[in-house]
């Protein structure tokens, strides 16, 4: 393998490390946010859309 192909291989791998790394980050703030949503309505806070229009 070249210098050059070495260099594009590992360029490759880092960024989609680094993306994998982002999509996970994501999924597990998504799931923390709906647990927090989920804990709030069941306390009894509701969403200000979810209120009836006079």
């Amino acid at each position: 393998m070249t210098a050059h192909a070495l260099y594009v291989t590992a360029a490759y791998a880092i960024s989609a490390i680094a993306v994998a790394g982002l999509i996970g980050w994501i999924l597990m703030d998504q799931r923390g946010r709906r647990r927090e949503i989920a804990e709030l309505q069941a306390a009894g806070l509701r969403r200000r859309s979810d209120r009836e229009t006079l």
